[in-house]
């Protein structure tokens, strides 16, 4: 199985990311750490009453307008794009390597969702 590992929460265009970021966290007592070399708000996943963490997730902005996107952990990012494109997707971004963060990619499904897949490994660092 292949899990929901991180989602975002994305302000559009002319929005303020930082008024959103205050919004989730003064409603849900949300950690979000703007520190990085991303500028991008890091959500704290905590724990739950039951002691189990929750997924990592981030608030932040796109140009593409405000929407909520998951990502789900692959082991083949361009396998995994290749399947989505053949099941009616379409591409929204390439396979893309950030080197020591990420590889990941983005995709709508056929109703126009917009979903990202993540390698379940850390590329290495430039």
């Amino acid at each position: 199985m292949n899990p929901i590992v991180h989602f975002e929460i994305l302000a559009g265009p002319g929005q303020d990311k930082q008024k959103l970021q205050e919004f989730y966290a003064r409603t849900f007592d949300w950690k979000v750490e703007v520190d990085n070399p991303f500028n991008y708000g890091m959500v704290d996943p905590g724990a739950s009453k039951t002691g189990e963490r929750g997924i990592a997730g981030a608030i932040d902005a796109s140009e593409d307008g405000p929407e909520v996107v998951i990502y789900v952990e692959v082991d083949d990012p361009q396998r995994y794009l290749d399947r989505a494109l053949a099941n009616g997707g379409m591409q929204v971004m390439p396979v893309t390597v950030i080197p020591g963060a990420v590889t990941m990619a983005q995709f709508r499904d056929p109703s126009g969702n917009l979903l990202g897949i993540v390698a379940s490994a850390t590329p290495p660092g430039e």
